[in-house]
């Protein structure tokens, strides 16, 4: 199943990601276009399944030849496909990033988002969402409703990788954003996140707003600048890995599905709802993020390390 024959620990959880996924269509700094599966859940589907972790995708892709394409991206790392529905007569969604010199990416988004009724898999202990999966309807009300009847003993996870091209309103977005966050128990912003959602505040507040809410783990990734992880009783500073950056596309999603992976292969899922997370894991879990965020801005496209990989580069 796992793409690197990479072992599964008998105490990895199964995590069950619910969101978009897309066909990136990057043109670069000469104006070549390259398609790549996207679409910020599905990078974290595949990030997951790529580090080994047993992972189930809810999604929703058109019946033509992007929609193929995600589903042979998906499957070549082992994510369970039984939740994505090919929608007939339909194009999947795309994602056209434009790669400055520095290879920032600038986007324009083509865009369908629906989901089918369903729940979380019993064997899938962990739902992860986020993005526009979350805000953009008909499907985000699906996805809602999803994360609110899911079990009170499934780990919630939430990655709201604001769009604001997407959707401007601010004042909605945040109040959707509270909405999941109130029911979270893993949190990840970017700064840029951060600083749209709660414009003129620093960092301390948006860290003790999220806590304050009931988060049990936050992140807040800095780019360059390294990232802070926090729960109620630790707070530290992880320092980013010095990486010549091809570009930054899928770099928050691969730096997602490594905090997760970390969490899920290394048990520590109960003991984030049970006694917290100990400094000493907490470094850890923020040294096993940035690493696979790193190893994935050295390339072109969102294309994440396996377990080996990132083990490797330790």
């Amino acid at each position: 199943m796992v793409s690197n024959g990479s072992p599964i620990p008998g105490l990895a959880k199964s995590v069950f990601v619910v969101g978009e996924a897309l066909v990136d269509v990057t043109v670069d700094v000469n104006g070549v276009e390259h398609r790549q599966p996207g679409g910020s859940p599905m990078n974290v589907a595949f990030g997951l399944a790529r580090l080994g972790v047993p992972t189930r995708l809810m999604s929703w892709v058109g019946d033509d030849a992007d929609g193929r394409l995600v589903a042979a991206h998906l499957r070549s790392a082992g994510v369970k496909l039984d939740d994505v529905t090919v929608a007939p007569r339909t194009a999947t969604s795309t994602a056209r990033a434009t790669l400055d010199a520095a290879g920032a990416a600038t986007y324009a988004f083509d865009l369908r988002w629906d989901l089918p009724d369903g729940g979380v898999p019993p064997e899938c202990t962990v739902i992860h969402t986020g993005s526009i999966a979350a805000v953009l309807p008909p499907g985000a009300d699906r996805v809602l409703d999803l994360y609110r009847s899911a079990a009170p003993e499934v780990i919630r996870s939430f990655d709201p990788n604001v769009r604001p091209a997407i959707t401007p309103d601010r004042a909605a977005v945040l109040e959707r954003v509270e909405w999941f966050v109130d029911r979270t128990d893993v949190l990840k912003l970017s700064d840029e996140d951060a600083a749209w959602l709660h414009p003129g505040e620093d960092e301390a507040f948006v860290t003790d707003w999220a806590l304050g809410r009931g988060v049990k783990l936050f992140v807040m990734t800095r780019g360059a600048h390294g990232c802070t992880v926090a729960t109620p009783s630790h707070r530290l500073e992880q320092p980013a890995i010095p990486t010549e950056v091809v570009d930054t596309i899928g770099a928050g999603d691969a730096f997602m599905s490594g905090l997760l992976a970390g969490l899920s292969r290394w048990g520590l899922f109960d003991a984030l709802r049970r006694d917290g997370v100990g400094a000493g894991d907490l470094s850890r879990l923020a040294g096993l993020a940035t690493r696979t965020a790193s190893l994935t801005v050295a390339q072109v496209g969102a294309q994440p390390p396996t377990w080996t990989q990132v083990r490797t580069a330790a």
